[in-house]
């Protein structure tokens, strides 16, 4: 199977920037990406969709694809990375570049899937504050006089995505598909993006997914967990910057 060349899809000629689209992760809203929506907002298009309908990852990917433009640059975190790598593998001529992080591109192991559970048993009794607390203790976030500030802004945007929104987002993440295929293939930039404390997606997990993809960019954040959009701001719409400035090369 030969890669698909998104130069050629989008093309060559094309001098209106690029659609920058957002997939915010498992029960996150648009503030996980604000620093990064308003570093862009100036220069490219940007739209932001939520990954909150669909009880599985295709379908998810299949309702982004139906709201999106026609070309794109996409980025996901967690589920809306685990729901981007789908769109590339559904329809990679769409996407001109990609950029994902804190989701590995393996389907979730037995124990990754079970650890689930805990979250959808206290959502569904009506404590979403436990819930969240327990998809993402303060522990996943890196060490820092701003940590419990952070944290309290994730589990605020857990707890106003819900507990219908909370179950859906965690079966799809229990059933997420093996994407090694479709990025093995991918032709576009890809950026793989990482924070080096996150003990949800491991360092080595970014570095596994980089390494599927030709000339694939790798950038592990210090001093940032699970979160780097949120932890490390500038530094990641400074990678994002470069993902985005990187000219879209021929097959």
């Amino acid at each position: 199977m030969n890669s698909v060349n998104p130069r050629r899809a989008f093309g060559q000629d094309q001098k209106q920037a690029e659609t920058v689209l957002f997939l915010p992760g498992y029960l996150c809203d648009a503030r996980v990406f604000s620093d990064q929506i308003m570093a862009f907002g100036h220069s490219n298009p940007v739209q932001l969709l939520p990954v909150w309908s669909g009880g599985t990852v295709a379908e998810m990917a299949s309702r982004v694809l139906a709201g999106a433009p026609r070309h794109f640059a996409l980025v996901g975190h967690s589920l809306g990375a685990a729901v981007a790598m789908d769109i590339v593998r559904m329809a990679p001529e769409r996407v001109t570049r990609l950029a994902v992080g804190g989701c590995s591109p393996l389907a979730a192991t037995p124990p990754e899937a079970a650890a689930h559970e805990p979250s959808i048993v206290s959502a569904q009794s009506g404590n979403m504050e436990v819930a969240v607390n327990k998809a993402f203790p303060v522990s996943c976030l890196a060490e820092s006089p701003r940590r419990k500030a952070r944290h309290d802004l994730v589990v605020d945007m857990g707890k106003r995505a819900g507990a219908e929104v909370l179950v859906r987002q965690a079966c799809a993440m229990q059933r997420r598909p093996d994407q090694q295929r479709g990025m093995c293939h991918y032709g576009g930039p890809v950026l793989v993006f990482g924070g080096a404390d996150d003990k949800i997606t491991s360092p080595r997990r970014h570095e596994f997914l980089a390494s599927l993809v030709k000339n694939a960019r790798l950038e592990v954040f210090e001093s940032a967990g699970h979160f780097p959009t949120i932890e490390q701001p500038q530094a990641v719409s400074a990678a994002l910057r470069a993902w985005l400035d990187t000219p879209l090369r021929l097959a």
